[in-house]
Parts: C-alpha cells; sequence; structure tokens
C-alpha cells in the first residue's frame, strides 16, 4: 500500500473503516481482492510477483482480513518506506510479514498461543533488518498497533480516531471529535496525508457507510506544491507525481483502492477497485460477511 486511512472505533456504530491505495508497477504480476483456497478465513489481495519469497510460500499481500470463528479476528496493511538507496535484494517479502500475522489464526494449536497484535509488532521490532523499510498496521479489532521498522519511534498503539500513513516513517494521527486537535505526527506532514485524513473524518462524521464517499476520497489526483513535496530520493518529477493520493502515472499507478467497513454489529462491507496504466477502471470486488467481534 502506498495510502492507508483508517478510522478506529471512531464512530459508535462502527468499529474500522480503512480506505486504502496500493501503488505499484504496473508490470508486477497481481490477482484482485478474494477468498485463499489455500488459507480459510483469509480476504485479500494476492501479491504474486514479490521478490524474496521462499520456496513454498503463499503469495504475500498488501492488505488483508483474516475472517475466524469466535472472535478470533485479524486485519493488516502494509507500505513501503521509500528510500530507493536502501533496498536489499536479499530482504524478506514484506507481504509475507502480513501473512504471518493474517494467517496466524488458521495455523496456530491451541487459542491464545499466536501472538495478539502488540507482542506480534514487538517481535517483528526485534529483527528490524529481516525486511525492507515498512510501515505495518495490524489488529485484532480489539486494539490496533502501528510500526515502521526505520523510525526512532516505537511500536504503539493506536488510540481511538482518525490515522493516515504513506510511504515515510511515521503515522499520522487525529481524535475522533472535530473539536480536538486537528492532526499530529512527528514529522511534517504529507499533503496526501494530511487532506486525506481530513476527508476520511468528514465521510465518517456526515455519511459513515457510504463506500462510494471513500472512493471519492481516494480517487483525487491532486499532486503537491513543490514547496510541500518530501524527499525521498526518487527523481523530482516522480516525487511529484507520487504525491497525488490517486497516482496515475505511465508506468508506476495506483493499482487497487481497498475500503474495508467494520460495523459494531459485525457486519461488514469489504471493496476493491483495480486499475490499469493511468487510472484505467479494469473492474470491481465486493464481499459482505458477519465477523464475530463478541469472542
Amino acid at each position: 500500500m502506498c495510502l492507508v486511512l483508517i478510522g478506529w472505533r471512531a464512530h459508535p456504530e462502527y468499529r474500522l473503516i480503512v480506505a486504502a491505495n496500493r501503488d505499484e508497477f504496473y508490470t508486477r504480476p497481481t490477482e484482485s481482492m478474494r477468498w485463499w483456497p489455500e488459507a480459510p478465513g483469509l480476504l485479500a489481495g494476492r501479491d504474486t510477483g514479490a521478490v524474496g519469497r521462499a520456496e513454498g510460500e503463499p503469495p504475500g499481500t498488501w492488505l488483508g482480513l483474516s475472517t475466524h470463528p469466535h472472535g478470533d479476528n485479524r486485519f493488516a496493511a502494509v507500505t513501503n518506506v521509500r528510500d530507493p538507496a536502501d533496498q536489499r535484494l536479499d530482504a524478506r517479502s514484506r507481504g509475507a510479514l502480513l501473512m504471518d500475522f493474517l494467517r496466524g489464526a488458521s495455523d496456530r494449536g491451541r487459542a491464545g498461543e499466536f501472538p495478539g497484535p502488540e507482542k506480534y509488532v514487538l517481535d517483528v521490532a526485534a529483527a528490524p533488518d529481516d525486511y525492507n523499510g515498512y510501515n505495518l498496521v495490524v489488529s485484532d479489532l480489539r486494539t490496533l498497533w502501528w510500526h515502521s521498522n526505520r523510525s526512532a519511534a516505537e511500536p504503539r498503539e493506536l488510540a481511538a480516531g482518525f490515522h493516515g500513513l504513506s510511504n515515510g516513517t511515521f503515522v499520522t494521527s487525529a481524535g475522533p471529535s472535530p473539536g480536538e486537535a486537528d492532526l499530529i505526527a512527528p514529522q511534517p506532514i504529507w499533503p496526501k496525508i494530511r487532506a486525506g485524513v481530513r476527508g476520511l473524518r468528514e465521510v465518517v462524521r456526515t455519511e459513515p457507510g457510504a463506500v462510494d464517499r471513500y472512493f471519492e476520497v481516494l480517487a483525487d489526483r491532486t499532486e503537491a506544491a513543490d514547496d510541500e513535496l518530501p524527499h525521498t530520493g526518487v527523481p523530482h518529477e516522480m516525487e511529484r507525481a507520487l504525491s497525488a493520493r490517486f497516482v496515475a502515472h505511465t508506468v508506476h499507478g495506483t493499482r487497487a483502492s481497498t475500503v474495508l467497513i467494520v460495523r459494531e454489529d459485525g457486519t461488514f462491507d469489504m471493496v476493491e477497485r483495480s486499475f490499469g496504466p493511468l487510472g484505467e477502471e479494469r473492474g470491481e470486488n465486493v464481499v459482505r460477511g458477519l465477523l464475530d467481534l463478541a469472542g
């Protein structure tokens, strides 16, 4: 993923709301969101072109929901930290980082053996060089945790409210109520995150169940002004193109937009829209289901 916007316990009727864009090279092999036959209960897109995947490992993913009985549910998303000078070919795939968490519920033997979100991020934080740079968000739909292996900040639990992350080494947060502090981040906030979090908060405030409005937030192609561009080591023209929430470049751009809504009654909607070069629409997948949030 390259933009993940999250509303966490930000509305009395909604446990989790996610609006996310995955930006990638158009040539990278990808399969759209589906239930995975080799991982029962896993709903996610499939990154079949990941480098660093061990022989016999299933494909990785960039965002997924793992649904299991008795409240044993998991959500995870990852973005890369953009730094061309810090890329190792022998690093493990970041998609596998998600898969370890999402599949843990179905792989474990007895309840309680597989680590929850807090222990999981602390465990992976202890080996920061196993992967290239990432931002990781994981949840069991009771707590929500963030960690970046390229940040000096410790892994932390995200409070109720709104959160946004992209390809920097930090998460931007805002309280659930409009009267609270607007946006808080340890570094200058990227324009796409600033506008995205505010847009997400407005939809949750006015029409929290309106899936199309979340896609409108994700579809904005406005590029940042030059004086607001981050400096991540890519050429200036590419930096400008990547500054939009929806990236429509000739070789690299938004391949998928995903909206996930989990209500307090356990019902959920997960909708993915796929795109080709320059934002050409490729189709939509819709999955609805029921989670046990009381387990």
